[in-house]
């Protein structure tokens, strides 16, 4: 490499204060995706239709894990079987199969899983349960991974309720205590998911009351990308307004994109949440 090249590359990582034994060249894209629920009173928009735009979308913006909600058992397989990825999570009426999955997808050519696992959103967080003035039952499911660099960080999922504000803010809580619970090697984390919050609510500001959190699209080196709100509810005509989705990062991670995805498809859109995306870099 030449003495102009080298110099060039110093100042980029001086410009982003970095230094350049810091970096890891590898960069990971990540996004948290509600796709609904298939919904058979969804006319016009029903998961037979949207299946394939959920899968190409993925594929095309080239994302390696994804944390997706509202998934039943035979939605997890289509996007499974479609991707060509594995996941971990359960359903949360039983623990099983039966009701919603929070599940998190990962491409099995570049992340190993080493552990994982699922929690209820409650004050009985290991057994199927409702949380405190929630409506339905909540999850958040979670993987340790480790990418095909021999990077090794944790990803959580949630799906908080719509309903009981309490149940969010302890949600918020009870994820944080569990995060330093798990995470004894202090490792980088995301926590991704459909949070029904805005950034206004007292459930997102308890994350980043914690000075190690950090939300992805504040921080992302790249202007956040995309509309000011991720719920769509199909409505083509409109922009929506409140962020609801969101992708909080902990530890040594930088955020180089963020951004909000619009894809459509003849003017219909492949959920009725607008999918999340960051991609990050993990720092050594």
């Amino acid at each position: 490499m030449s003495v102009t090249r080298i110099l060039f590359f110093l100042a980029i990582f001086s410009f982003f204060g970095l230094q350049p034994n810091q970096i890891s060249a590898q960069t990971h894209r990540l996004a948290s995706f509600n796709i609904r629920w298939d919904n058979p009173n969804d006319v016009g928009n029903l998961w037979k239709d949207r299946a394939t735009q959920v899968i190409q979308l993925i594929q095309f913006h080239q994302i390696g894990i994804v944390g997706t909600q509202e998934v039943l058992a035979h939605q997890l397989k289509e996007l499974n079987e479609g991707l060509g990825y594995a996941s971990v999570g359960v359903g949360r009426d039983d623990g099983k199969a039966k009701g919603e999955f929070s599940p998190i997808h990962y491409d099995p050519s570049r992340y190993r899983l080493e552990e994982s696992g699922t929690f209820w959103l409650s004050p009985t967080p290991d057994q199927p349960s409702k949380g405190w003035d929630a409506a339905l039952n909540r999850v958040c499911t979670w993987g340790k991974f480790v990418s095909a660099e021999g990077e090794r960080f944790y990803v959580f999922n949630v799906h908080y309720d719509h309903i009981g504000q309490q149940a969010r803010e302890e949600s918020s809580k009870l994820v944080q205590a569990k995060i330093k619970e798990l995470n004894r090697e202090n490792l980088p984390v995301v926590w991704m998911g459909d949070f029904n919050v805005t950034p206004d609510n007292p459930a997102y500001q308890v994350i980043l009351a914690q000075e190690s959190w950090k939300d992805a699209r504040l921080i992302s080196k790249l202007p956040s990308y995309g509309p000011k709100g991720t719920f769509t509810a199909f409505e083509w005509d409109r922009m929506p307004d409140g962020i609801i989705d969101h992708i909080f990062v902990q530890g040594k991670i930088e955020v180089l994109r963020h951004g909000i995805l619009t894809d459509n498809y003849g003017k219909k859109y492949p959920s009725d949440h607008f999918p999340v995306l960051a991609e990050i870099r993990f720092l050594r």
